[in-house]
C-alpha cells in the first residue's frame, strides 16, 4: 500500500507532466497560427524621414567632460498592418523603429532605436502615422553620425500569455543620410577668421 508521501509525489509528478504537456500544445498552436497567418513576412513602409542633427553639450544630451555630442531626431511616415500578429495567446505586442548604421572604427553595426508603441488589442496593429516625432534622442558615444547612412526598419516583440517572446521585424527601404554638421567651435574660428580678414 502506498504511502501518504508516495501518492504526493506521483500526484505532484502527474500534474507537472500534464502541465508541460498543455503548455507546450499552447505554444506549438499559436506557432503554427501565425505561420498560416503569414506573421512573419509584414509589409511596412516607411518613408518622409527627416532628420534633425544638434549637437549639445548638456549632460542631458550625452555629453562627457564639456566635449559636445551629436544628437539626432527624426520625422516620419509609417504604414503597415500587425494584425497578423494577434491570436487568442497574444498578450500584447511591443513595437520599435530602429536605425542600423556602419561603425567606423569597428567591423560591427550599431542599431538605434528612435520610436516605440505598446500594441494591446487588434483593432489597433493597425499603424498608419504621418509626421511622427521620435520619442528619443539619439547620440553615439564612440563616433560622430553625421554624415552617416542609417537604414530604419521596423521591429516587433510578441508577448503571449504562455511560451516564450517571440521576436521579428519587418525590413522597409528607407535609408536616410544625415547631413553633416559644423560644431559651434569650428563655426565661432571661421568667424574670427573672417573678421580679421575683413578688418584687414
Amino acid at each position: 500500500m502506498f504511502s501518504l508521501s508516495q501518492r504526493f509525489q506521483t500526484i505532484t509528478n502527474t500534474a507537472i507532466t500534464l502541465g508541460v504537456v498543455i503548455i507546450a500544445f499552447i505554444v506549438s498552436t499559436s506557432w503554427i497560427q501565425l505561420y498560416f497567418n503569414d506573421a512573419f513576412h509584414n509589409t511596412v513602409s516607411i518613408a518622409n524621414i527627416r532628420p534633425k542633427l544638434n549637437i549639445r553639450t548638456s549632460r542631458y544630451y550625452g555629453s562627457s567632460n564639456g566635449k559636445p555630442k551629436e544628437n539626432i531626431k527624426v520625422n516620419f511616415d509609417l504604414d503597415t498592418d500587425l494584425t497578423s500578429l494577434f491570436n487568442w495567446n497574444t498578450k500584447q505586442i511591443f513595437v520599435y523603429l530602429t536605425a542600423e548604421y556602419n561603425n567606423t572604427k569597428q567591423t560591427t553595426s550599431n542599431e538605434v532605436t528612435f520610436w516605440d508603441k505598446i500594441i494591446t488589442d487588434p483593432n489597433d496593429a493597425i499603424l498608419n502615422l504621418t509626421n511622427v516625432k521620435s520619442k528619443y534622442n539619439v547620440w553615439d558615444v564612440s563616433e560622430n553620425l553625421s554624415g552617416k547612412d542609417l537604414n530604419f526598419k521596423l521591429n516587433w516583440n510578441i508577448q503571449p500569455w504562455v511560451g516564450p517572446l517571440i521576436n521579428g521585424h519587418a525590413d522597409g527601404d528607407a535609408t536616410v543620410s544625415i547631413p553633416k554638421k559644423k560644431k559651434k567651435k569650428v563655426v565661432n574660428e571661421e568667424k574670427k577668421v573672417a573678421n580679421e580678414e575683413n578688418k584687414a
